[in-house]
């Protein structure tokens, strides 16, 4: 007599009919999340080729010369390049002012939002994220415009000496004015995931019930509890700040995007290096700012204290 080995079914059987095995559940699941596991890796691998490959063919084209083999002397050359000393400044100092006055404009403004009036909050995104619809071109020829009227109609008032002023080569204010208004958008999205995350209201009430100033509350308890906020509204305005090309050149200011422009003619490989070496720098930055924002919230997560146990319950 031959031995009958159980199998599992769903359902009742007719007589005489014996029911088909069932696979186990656990050879189900594997193969369901073994597929979305290879197409991540699929979608990981092609995303690193369309970054990669650009990257390693404009490394070849600046270290390799026709008929001359492997040159070092487009990085070599690059501090003593006509130009890029003063440019790269020009742009840390617009891109340093331009995060100051965008955080002095977005801080207060989002805080006493979300504190005293929470149903403007959809007007003041509204504001924000209006830089994302009007073009650069659009904001450049505006701004051109109001810089030639002005001089030319005000000449006679103290405002002319204003627009003199803004326009000055060695540190165009004009350009903190529009790399301002081009930051919006990232700085507001930036602080407003920061105050998402936090119960500002409760932190406010609890430093007043103790005494404390406005002035005090916002430095000492809101802003060092956005620190990763302000940190990443600060590297995406200095981001923005290094490669903005299209306002700067259509004013006639020379900060380092356009200086790397103006030499691509004359020295290509020097150019493709100082873009390689500022994307290299990006990314540096953009690493230190995870790793510091995580060591943050890993430091905030040790540093709550325990929950108290209740007696008589475990």
């Amino acid at each position: 007599m031959a031995a009958l080995t159980p199998t599992a079914s769903t359902g009742p059987t007719e007589p005489g009919v014996q029911p088909a095995p069932v696979a186990p559940k656990g050879r189900r699941t594997s193969a369901r999340r073994g597929r979305p596991r290879v197409w991540r890796g699929a979608v990981l691998i092609l995303a690193a080729l369309y970054f990669v490959v650009p990257l390693i063919a404009s490394f070849i084209f600046t270290v390799h010369t026709p008929g001359q083999g492997v040159d070092f002397h487009a990085y070599t050359g690059i501090l003593s390049a006509e130009g890029f000393t003063k440019s790269l400044l020009l742009s840390l100092g617009l891109a340093v002012a331009t995060i100051v006055l965008s955080l002095l404009l977005a801080v207060p403004a989002l805080v006493a939002v979300r504190l005293g009036a929470p149903k403007l909050r959809p007007v003041i995104e509204i504001v924000c994220m209006l830089p994302l619809v009007v073009p650069p071109i659009a904001l450049v020829s505006g701004i051109s415009t109001v810089l030639r009227w002005g001089p030319e109609n005000l000449s006679t008032t103290p405002l002319y000496s204003t627009f003199i002023f803004v326009q000055n080569e060695s540190f165009p204010l004009v350009l903190v004015l529009a790399y301002t208004v081009l930051a919006l958008p990232f700085v507001y999205r930036s602080l407003d995931a920061g105050l998402r995350a936090v119960d500002i209201p409760t932190l406010v009430e609890a430093a007043r019930n103790c005494g404390a100033s406005m002035p005090y509350v916002v430095l000492r308890v809101i802003l060092p509890n956005l620190r990763s906020s302000l940190a990443g509204a600060s590297f995406l305005t200095l981001a923005l700040v290094l490669g903005e090309y299209t306002i700067a050149a259509l004013l006639g200011f020379q900060p380092f995007a356009v200086w790397i422009v103006t030499i691509s003619g004359a020295e290509a490989q020097t150019s493709v290096a100082v873009s390689l070496l500022s994307l290299l720098i990006a990314w540096a930055l953009l690493m230190v700012l995870s790793r510091a924002g995580a060591r943050a919230g890993s430091d905030a997560a040790t540093a709550a204290p325990a929950p108290t146990p209740v007696p008589g319950k475990e």
